[in-house]
């Protein structure tokens, strides 16, 4: 919708909106000089972080890195969508968005129907409340859910009549109604598409009614419906339970997806704000796009059934494509016949907490299941592994977690350093939420030299010195420079001491939070070191290579005396 907004206008809505006063009618502000610094609104934090720039028009976050204009600040605060946050901006200087009139025609129809789907919403809050609720209230009852929680997620109710819903709305609303599906006239008259069913409004981001999941109170052969997409709802992008959590947890930092909107609510019921549902029988690339734009790490929950195993792998063979460095996805399967609705009430919030927190990542769930059926000590099913494993691989964009897992398939490949030896025809078992582990060695993973030196610094806080001059001389190894100028401000010399004071020390904590975001798999010591060594200290041979490299590069643009040097190089090479 963005597009329909001439630039022009967007650009002269911002001059005229003063960020500071913006901004700090929504969090505290303290005037820093000529700018604003606070605690930051998205993410929690003890020391301000957050600075607000009202001469060049933008806010930055130095702990989360959340950063933009007035526009993106309403968007991210209130959870609006483009259009919305300028209309808010529009409304507070006194101007008019100029819509033109398709445009316009599109946004108010939009509205009407949502305003419809609100009614409906209230309407089946309103009929669970009634009399004729009460066998829905006494399911609601069975089920664990008290009256906060059906609150929050406006759990209703849909009478038996026909045409109750029809009835009720006003002749504006019942075209509406009759276009987003939630009355159908298919026989030439109007019926309730919901009828004898609690009711479960699915709502956007901004908290507008956008359709209905309905579960039967009877013998209905469905036993759960949804809306039909209209205008407003396209099921592949709408994901039940997101504004809650949102509502709940001001920064999300994970969710969790699961299967029903009763385990969505049954878990928040047990203090488990953070999980959500994705709508239809798979997770596919459009909803885990939508849930990647919330969020960098989702675990997803399927029940420990064949038809679990089914739902989770399509969804890991849907992650793939659009897995990238700093994105964590783990799965976790549950025991066979126990989801997550009847599990949180059985074991408890915490025990279920702790299933979340052991969930499986990615890359082992991957060759966790592909290996399945299979000994690795035969070559024949090395051969099998490597076939099924090297298509998924592919689909992935190249990454260090890319690049990690492809060393990992090669290994579990090559006949060596197998996983641990099985007895003839025994398989590995998945115990709850995991399968048995397997025994592993580390990998080597490329990493960039600036990490490598963090890395080093990390494991050997004396060698800061010499980080810290070679960086000097370098503009690739910033995030190094500023870890070993630290660590000598602090006079830190061994590896307990720094750990202790990373710990401690609340602003480096924050400062530094982020700082190995990027690497999934940690190098041994030995080799983090070596590696560090080699960058600090070249060997001649190495230093010959490089400058060798360089100059054959560029060897249309050689002077004469780099072309004798050229010469000179390359007469110690060896064949």
């Amino acid at each position: 919708m963005s597009g329909l907004i001439p630039q022009q206008f967007v650009e002269n809505l911002l001059d005229r909106i003063d960020l500071a006063e913006l901004i700090g009618s929504r969090i505290t502000l303290k005037k820093a000089g000529a700018n604003y610094k606070a605690c930051c609104p998205f993410h929690d934090e003890k020391t301000p972080s957050f600075n607000v720039r009202p001469d060049k028009g933008f806010y930055h976050c130095f702990g989360c890195g959340a950063h933009g204009d007035a526009i993106s600040f309403v968007r991210e605060f209130e959870g609006l969508g483009f259009t919305e946050a300028v209309e808010e901006l529009a409304k507070r200087v006194g101007l008019e968005v100029p819509y033109d009139r398709a445009a316009k025609q599109e946004i108010q129809q939009a509205r009407t129907l949502t305003d419809a789907l609100d009614f409906a919403s209230r309407f089946y809050q309103s009929s669970l409340k009634g009399q004729q609720g009460a066998y829905a209230r006494d399911y609601l009852q069975q089920r664990g859910l008290d009256k906060t929680i059906i609150e929050q997620y406006r759990v209703g109710y849909a009478p038996s009549t026909g045409t109750a819903l029809f009835d009720a709305a006003s002749k504006d609303l019942q075209g509406p109604l009759i276009e987003t599906g939630t009355v159908s006239d298919k026989y030439g008259r109007p019926r309730d598409l919901f009828r004898n069913r609690v009711m479960f409004p699915i709502r956007n981001t901004r908290g507008r009614t956008v359709a209905f999941g309905g579960r039967t109170l009877g013998d209905d052969k469905a036993k759960y419906i949804n809306s039909p997409e209209s205008d407003v709802f396209h099921k592949s992008r709408e994901i039940y339970g997101l504004f809650e959590a949102k509502q709940a947890i001001r920064q999300l930092d994970k969710l969790l997806v699961v299967e029903g909107y009763m385990d969505v609510i049954a878990l928040a019921q047990h203090g488990i704000h953070y999980a959500v549902a994705t709508l239809g029988t798979a997770t596919n690339q459009d909803s885990l796009t939508a849930l990647l734009k919330q969020v960098r790490h989702i675990v997803f929950c399927f029940d420990g059934d064949q038809a679990g195993f089914r739902a989770a792998d399509r969804a890991m063979e849907n992650a793939l494509e659009l897995m990238a460095d700093g994105l964590h996805l783990q799965f976790l399967m549950l025991p066979q016949g126990e989801d997550p609705d009847t599990l949180v009430r059985k074991e408890g919030p915490e025990a279920f907490q702790k299933r979340v927190e052991g969930a499986t990542p990615l890359s082992r769930y991957l060759f966790d299941r592909q290996s399945e059926g299979l000994d690795l000590q035969l070559p024949e099913h090395r051969g099998e592994l490597r076939a099924r494993v090297e298509p998924l691989l592919n689909k992935m964009p190249r990454s260090t977690l890319r690049d990690a897992m492809w060393h990992e398939m090669l290994r579990l490949c090559g006949g060596r350093n197998q996983w641990q030896s099985r007895q003839q025809g025994q398989k590995g078992r998945w115990n709850g939420e995991r399968r048995d582990r397997v025994s592993e060695d580390r990998i080597d993973v490329k990493l960039s030299k600036d990490s490598i030196l963090c890395l080093a610094l990390l494991e050997a806080p004396d060698l800061a010195t010499e980080v810290t001059e070679l960086a000097r001389s370098s503009r690739q190894f910033n995030q190094a420079r500023n870890f070993a100028e630290w660590i000598l401000a602090n006079d830190i010399r061994d590896r307990k001491t720094l750990v202790r004071t990373l710990a401690l020390d609340t602003t480096a904590r924050e400062r530094f939070y982020h700082l190995f975001d990027g690497i999934e798999h940690i190098p041994a010591r030995e080799s983090t070191l070596a590696a560090a060594r080699e960058l600090l200290s070249p060997n001649e041979e190495a230093s010959r290579q490089q400058r060798l490299a360089t100059l054959l590069r560029n060897l249309s643009n050689l002077t004469s005396e780099e072309r004798q040097e050229l010469r000179a190089l390359s007469s110690g090479t060896g064949d």
